[in-house]
């Protein structure tokens, strides 16, 4: 795990006075987490592969031939989305969990008193990177996969506006790692915790658990993006018939609670 030295912000970047206004205030601490983001080997690695694995996947898919009759050309370009996703998790609990487990959020919290500032600074920056890496991951993916996918063999299914909700979902993944981390404060705990609501309601067979299986996927990131890209494997009877959109919706809600139980943790909770 990369660590992040309590040298990362330059001497020169000093923070302001308490008594400065809020722009100034907000301003520094955007930058200070964008230059641990380019320091942090983990924090500009996971961002890069998340853009990478979905064109690629979706090129092995074309290649393979191995989706179902009943499959569209976006579903299967978006068979694998579920690892970006989980990839990006893990990134915005690392956001915060690496500032722990080094020490430097103690500097961090001294350096900016004004708690509220250090937390929304974190949600601005994973919300701009999450959504500038889901509209990259999302348009490459598509693109790679109707070029890759033989379109004369299945249905081309509708990109819009299903791409547009592809693409909030880094986003709502994101900033539900961010607050997971501010929890949990563990690196190890927090990327495991995001990594099984991203991966474990999809792994889980419906055979096995029957309609609780459909429950399961009801927030799941991967299941929102196989409803949105039409895929066959968002049929009813494997994961409910509730659409893409509401399961967005209630993904989004639930990541707002985590996010505010988050923001009370760490205005209340010492270092």
């Amino acid at each position: 795990m990369t660590t992040i030295s309590a040298t990362t912000v330059p001497a020169t970047f000093e923070p302001p006075s308490v008594s400065s206004g809020f722009r100034a205030a907000i301003g520094y601490q955007v930058r200070s987490e964008l230059i641990k983001i380019r320091s942090a080997r983990s924090l500009w690695l996971l961002p890069t592969l998340a853009v990478v694995i979905g064109p690629v996947a979706a090129m092995i898919v074309g290649l393979s031939n191995s989706l179902e009759k009943s499959d569209t050309v976006i579903g299967g370009a978006f068979t694998a989305t579920t690892l970006p996703l989980a990839l990006f998790g893990a990134w915005g609990a690392l956001v915060v969990t690496t500032e722990y487990s080094s020490g430097t959020i103690r500097t961090v919290l001294a350096a900016t008193p004004r708690r509220h500032l250090v937390y929304l600074a974190k949600v601005l920056v994973a919300t701009v990177v999450s959504t500038g890496v889901g509209v990259l991951s999302t348009a490459l993916t598509y693109l790679v996969g109707i070029a890759a996918i033989d379109s004369s063999k299945y249905a081309a299914g509708q990109p819009f506006p299903g791409l547009l909700g592809i693409v909030a979902v880094f986003p709502t993944v994101a900033l539900f790692g961010i607050a997971v981390g501010i929890l949990i404060r563990s690196s190890a705990g927090a990327v495991a915790a995001v990594s099984a609501h991203v991966v474990l309601p999809e792994a889980a067979s419906a055979a096995a658990f029957g309609e609780l299986h459909k429950l399961s996927t009801l927030v799941a990131p991967g299941a929102i993006v196989a409803k949105l890209s039409q895929s066959a494997d968002a049929a009813p009877e494997l994961m409910g018939t509730l659409g893409g959109w509401p399961r967005l919706a209630f993904a989004a809600i639930l990541t707002l609670i985590v996010l505010v139980l988050a923001r009370r943790a760490l205005l209340r909770r010492d270092v």
